[in-house]
């Protein structure tokens, strides 16, 4: 610590650096003439010290240049102020737009909340490790927020029995009774099959992809029910796996359209995968929607900004997020009852769907 002026027999200003040891929590407790127990709960925040109190010694911490050992707090208190989130391991994940939005809900809750976000991947080592398991035992965490999981990822089941805090985070997973917060992705696609079918579209493609996805599903069997529900039956070649990719969904519009290309709606299981069908449609020169329509799922910020605008579900990802990131404080405080909670989407209409054409 540099401490002091000095001036030298030369005249000119100099500064002396002096040595000295870190400040500990008796020094705060001696220079604000108060218990070293009252500094500790100034500083854990304890509504049982008064505003006068708390302020008082809080300048001098800042004064002092105090920091606590928030490892040694964490050991000595019951939480850690510290909560996971964990997402597989995709190349990108952290930029993709989907994940974005419900980490921006997460991240905004917990500071609300008073928590500190970790990020975690499920790569292989860290599950074949246990460090899953291990977060919570060496009390780096208090609770996880599981994004991006799906069947596949087996290491949820150590979950099951409830010990350590855990919400998955827009899907759900019944084969292991786990807390979830999950967009109504059922509803959404009945929404997306009841306007397709009141604009005549009987003959409707389906770009969908990771059948693992509980949530993928549910939009697949809505989408069959509806149709099944106006007696159409649905070739195999109406349908294609986009891998929730620009590129994929592209890829599938095509295998789809030769195939069948009396198809006059392509319905796309995210906005990634419409964006790609409507990108393949433009450079063949299918005119979107005169010729064909096309909707999404997600209802990304770019969705209205794209020509012509694309009709899409809305999800509402960002409060998805905050709500998990509330119920998983819940639950780490002590509350037991089981989180299962949906929130509700609707469909947004753009210039990307119409009337089916009149041949």
């Amino acid at each position: 610590m540099l401490q002091g002026s000095l001036t030298s027999d030369t005249g000119v200003d100099t500064m002396r650096s002096t040595a000295t040891k870190p400040v500990n929590l008796r020094d705060v407790a001696k220079r604000a003439k108060v218990s070293v127990a009252t500094v500790s709960m100034v500083l854990n925040e304890n509504p049982r010290i008064s505003r006068a109190t708390q302020m008082r010694v809080q300048q001098i911490i800042d004064v002092m240049g105090y920091r606590p050992n928030r490892l040694a707090q964490s050991l000595s208190s019951r939480y850690t102020g510290v909560m996971a989130v964990m997402l597989p391991a995709l190349r990108h994940g952290f930029g993709d737009a989907y994940f974005g939005e419900l980490i921006s809900g997460i991240c905004d809750r917990a500071g609300k909340l008073g928590y500190k976000v970790m990020l975690e991947q499920a790569k292989p080592d860290f599950i074949r490790n246990r460090d899953h398991i291990a977060i919570y035992e060496r009390r780096f965490i208090d609770g996880m927020l599981c994004l991006g999981c799906n069947d596949r990822h087996h290491f949820l089941a150590d979950f099951s029995d409830r010990r350590y805090p855990l919400v998955v985070v827009d899907n759900y997973l019944q084969q292991w009774n786990l807390d979830y917060v999950v967009c109504d992705y059922r509803a959404g696609t009945e929404q997306v099959m009841n306007y397709l079918l009141q604009l005549g579209h009987r003959k409707i493609g389906f770009i969908n992809a990771a059948p693992e996805v509980r949530t993928a599903r549910d939009r697949q069997e809505v989408y069959e029910q509806r149709l099944g529900g106006v007696g159409v039956e649905i070739p195999a070649q109406w349908k294609g796996d986009g891998q929730f990719t620009e590129q994929g969904g592209a890829a599938a519009a095509q295998r789809i359209l030769e195939a069948a290309p009396d198809v006059t709606a392509l319905f796309a299981g995210n906005d990634k995968m419409a964006l790609g069908a409507m990108h393949y449609c433009s450079h063949r020169g299918i005119r979107i929607p005169h010729d064909i329509s096309i909707i999404g799922f997600d209802d990304m910020q770019q969705a209205a900004f794209v020509n012509p605008s694309l009709t899409s579900v809305h999800l509402p990802l960002y409060e998805v997020g905050a709500l998990a990131c509330e119920r998983l404080v819940e639950r780490i405080r002590g509350k037991v009852e089981r989180v299962a909670e949906t929130l509700p989407t609707h469909l947004v209409v753009r210039e990307s769907t119409a009337m089916v054409a009149q041949h």
